[in-house]
């Protein structure tokens, strides 16, 4: 049986997710956004992030993934390519936790081919104990050094994402 010990409560979520919001009304005012969350598990952080952003937003998802278990694989699947059109509009990519950075280095990658005026990154979690590739976050809820996380989206195995608090999972 998994240990689940607790690292981030729902409450001081909520409480950075509105805060982060904030931030984002604020930078994107006067632009074309366009939030688009990574498959599968920044959609209950986007979810709640995007009711936080005060101006008008179109919402897309991409579906990609490099794990199997508690391990990345280092190979990218693209699992679903956005919808909307990306051609000179502002890009938001929402993740879960922004760990080794391949996957997301390989998303920011593909999304740039699309000519979009930017491209940044927000992330639930920002966790550095394994990081391979720089990648440039720009809106980070919570910085973490280590730990195997799940909870409020992240999952082990595809379980554990309805968890409204964040867990380090200790098998």
């Amino acid at each position: 049986m998994p240990e689940f010990i607790p690292l981030i409560s729902r409450h001081t979520i909520q409480d950075r997710v509105r805060e982060i919001g904030k931030q984002i009304t604020r930078d994107y005012q006067g632009k074309d956004l366009i939030v688009a969350g990574i498959l599968k598990g920044a959609f209950i952080f986007m979810a709640d992030l995007s009711r936080q952003i005060d101006i008008d937003h179109e919402i897309d998802f991409i579906g990609a993934s490099s794990y199997e278990g508690t391990r990345s694989t280092g190979q990218i699947v693209f699992t679903k390519q956005p919808d909307l059109e990306f051609k000179h509009r502002d890009i938001l990519l929402v993740e879960d936790i922004v760990d080794t950075g391949n996957t997301l280095a390989k998303i920011i990658e593909f999304v740039t081919l699309l000519n979009p005026n930017s491209v940044s990154v927000c992330t639930l979690i920002d966790k550095h104990e394994r990081r391979k590739k720089s990648i440039d976050v720009k809106y980070a809820c919570f910085s973490l050094e280590k730990g195997f996380i799940v909870g409020y989206g992240l999952d082990y195995e595809e379980k554990y994402r309805n968890k409204s608090e964040i867990y380090d999972l200790k098998p």
